[in-house]
Protein backbone atom coordinates (compact mmCIF):
# COMPACT_ATOMS: atom_id res chain seq x y z
CA UNK A 1 0.00 0.00 0.00
CA UNK A 2 0.97 3.59 -0.64
CA UNK A 3 -0.11 6.51 1.48
CA UNK A 4 -0.32 10.01 0.03
CA UNK A 5 -0.73 13.17 2.09
CA UNK A 6 -1.32 16.57 0.49
CA UNK A 7 -0.60 19.94 2.04
CA UNK A 8 -0.36 23.57 1.01
CA UNK A 9 -3.92 24.42 0.05
CA UNK A 10 -5.66 27.58 1.20
CA UNK A 11 -7.36 30.80 0.23
CA UNK A 12 -5.66 33.16 -2.21
CA UNK A 13 -6.71 36.13 -4.31
CA UNK A 14 -6.86 35.90 -8.08
CA UNK A 15 -3.40 36.35 -9.54
CA UNK A 16 -1.74 34.87 -6.49
CA UNK A 17 0.27 31.70 -6.02
CA UNK A 18 0.16 28.52 -3.98
CA UNK A 19 2.44 25.51 -3.76
CA UNK A 20 0.94 22.11 -3.06
CA UNK A 21 2.97 19.22 -1.73
CA UNK A 22 2.28 15.49 -1.70
CA UNK A 23 4.29 13.23 0.57
CA UNK A 24 4.33 9.54 -0.33
CA UNK A 25 5.06 6.67 2.05
CA UNK A 26 4.65 2.91 2.21
CA UNK A 27 5.38 0.61 -0.72
CA UNK A 28 6.60 3.34 -3.02
CA UNK A 29 9.38 1.51 -4.83
CA UNK A 30 7.22 0.62 -7.83
CA UNK A 31 5.57 4.01 -8.18
CA UNK A 32 6.14 5.57 -11.59
CA UNK A 33 3.38 8.03 -12.42
CA UNK A 34 2.30 10.73 -10.00
CA UNK A 35 -0.43 13.20 -10.72
CA UNK A 36 -2.57 16.05 -9.47
CA UNK A 37 -6.31 15.93 -10.00
CA UNK A 38 -8.93 18.45 -8.94
CA UNK A 39 -12.65 18.47 -8.38
CA UNK A 40 -14.73 21.61 -8.24
CA UNK A 41 -18.21 21.63 -6.63
CA UNK A 42 -20.76 20.01 -8.90
CA UNK A 43 -18.14 18.95 -11.44
CA UNK A 44 -16.31 15.77 -12.28
CA UNK A 45 -12.78 15.16 -11.11
CA UNK A 46 -10.28 16.24 -13.76
CA UNK A 47 -6.63 15.58 -14.40
CA UNK A 48 -4.43 18.63 -13.88
CA UNK A 49 -0.87 17.40 -14.42
CA UNK A 50 1.26 14.27 -14.39
CA UNK A 51 4.91 13.47 -13.89
CA UNK A 52 6.81 10.23 -14.34
CA UNK A 53 9.71 9.01 -12.24
CA UNK A 54 11.98 10.18 -15.02
CA UNK A 55 10.51 13.67 -14.97
CA UNK A 56 8.30 13.63 -18.06
CA UNK A 57 5.34 15.97 -17.51
CA UNK A 58 1.92 16.64 -18.98
CA UNK A 59 -0.60 19.41 -18.25
CA UNK A 60 -4.20 20.13 -19.04
CA UNK A 61 -4.49 23.04 -21.44
CA UNK A 62 -6.11 25.41 -18.96
CA UNK A 63 -3.11 25.36 -16.59
CA UNK A 64 -0.25 25.31 -19.09
CA UNK A 65 2.16 28.17 -18.46
CA UNK A 66 0.72 28.78 -14.96
CA UNK A 67 1.23 25.49 -13.10
CA UNK A 68 4.43 23.49 -12.72
CA UNK A 69 4.55 19.91 -11.49
CA UNK A 70 7.75 18.50 -10.03
CA UNK A 71 8.91 15.69 -7.80
CA UNK A 72 11.83 14.88 -5.55
CA UNK A 73 12.35 11.12 -5.75
CA UNK A 74 14.90 11.20 -2.93
CA UNK A 75 12.27 12.62 -0.57
CA UNK A 76 9.26 10.83 -2.10
CA UNK A 77 7.51 14.14 -2.53
CA UNK A 78 5.65 15.76 -5.41
CA UNK A 79 4.82 19.43 -5.82
CA UNK A 80 2.46 21.63 -7.79
CA UNK A 81 3.47 25.26 -8.10
CA UNK A 82 0.40 27.26 -9.07
CA UNK A 83 0.87 30.81 -10.29
CA UNK A 84 -1.54 33.37 -11.74
CA UNK A 85 -4.41 31.60 -10.05
CA UNK A 86 -7.94 32.18 -11.31
CA UNK A 87 -11.29 31.72 -9.56
CA UNK A 88 -11.96 28.78 -11.88
CA UNK A 89 -8.99 26.98 -10.30
CA UNK A 90 -11.00 26.68 -7.09
CA UNK A 91 -11.34 23.00 -6.25
CA UNK A 92 -10.22 20.20 -4.00
CA UNK A 93 -6.84 19.09 -5.29
CA UNK A 94 -5.90 15.42 -5.01
CA UNK A 95 -2.53 13.76 -5.23
CA UNK A 96 -2.49 10.39 -7.00
CA UNK A 97 0.10 7.75 -7.84
CA UNK A 98 0.41 4.56 -9.85
CA UNK A 99 2.85 1.87 -10.89
CA UNK A 100 2.16 2.16 -14.60
CA UNK A 101 2.55 4.94 -17.11
CA UNK A 102 -0.91 6.45 -16.96
CA UNK A 103 -3.32 4.81 -14.52
CA UNK A 104 -3.24 5.65 -10.82
CA UNK A 105 -4.13 3.32 -7.99
CA UNK A 106 -3.53 5.43 -4.93
CA UNK A 107 -5.14 8.69 -3.80
CA UNK A 108 -4.60 11.29 -1.13
CA UNK A 109 -7.39 12.83 0.93
CA UNK A 110 -7.36 16.14 -0.93
CA UNK A 111 -6.58 19.74 -0.06
CA UNK A 112 -8.88 22.70 -0.69
CA UNK A 113 -7.74 25.53 -2.93
CA UNK A 114 -9.97 28.59 -3.06
CA UNK A 115 -9.25 31.53 -5.35
CA UNK A 116 -11.24 34.69 -4.69
CA UNK A 117 -11.96 37.24 -7.38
Amino acid sequence: QVQLVESGGGLVQAGGSLRLSCAASGSIFDINIMAWYRQAPGKQRELVATITRGGRTTYRDSVKGRFTISRDNTKNTMFLQMNSLKPEDTAVYYCAAGVGTTAVQYWGQGTQVTVSS
